[in-house]
């Protein structure tokens, strides 16, 4: 029995808390934070770039009328160049056409070529035009604005 004496009682530890956080783990932490915010930056400049304002622009214009289509088009291409090759500018009909086919890799086929040429000076219930012409048309626009933007 007196060897029960010197016997101390078992003691539990405490469990491991989570907090404070080890350095590594704030590192961490204010990286990923870092990351959010930088990712937020850069989306908000996309979306008020040049590019991402004129693929939307090409995007609401609609070619179930080819030669409205045509001529949205035809402007847009014209404000893009304004901005870009001042040259441009003064362009028009089959020189427009060339200057356009010598920006870009994908050149644009005739009939839809035509349309971009002529649809700002032709009656608007011309029916030479289809559809097609104008989604071929509006592709190419889609083609050159990536490369030139």
């Amino acid at each position: 029995m007196e060897n029960l004496l010197d016997i101390k009682d078992i003691h539990i530890p405490e469990g491991v808390s989570i907090f404070p956080l080890a350095k590594g783990w704030w590192v961490l932490v204010i990286c990923f934070i870092a990351l959010i915010i930088l990712l937020k930056v850069f989306r908000r400049i996309y979306k008020t770039s040049k590019k991402f304002y004129a693929l939307n622009k090409l995007k609401a214009i609609n070619v179930s009328n080819p030669i409205d289509a045509g001529i949205k088009m035809s402007e847009l291409l014209k404000r893009i160049c304004n901005l870009k090759y001042k040259e441009a500018s003064v362009l028009y009909g089959r020189e427009w056409l060339d200057f356009l086919n010598k920006h870009t890799s994908h050149k644009i086929s005739s009939e839809a070529s035509d349309l971009l040429i002529y649809a700002p000076f032709i009656n608007k219930n011309e029916k030479k035009y289809t559809q097609r012409d104008a989604t071929m048309l509006k592709d190419f626009c889609k083609n050159w604005i990536g490369e030139n933007l």
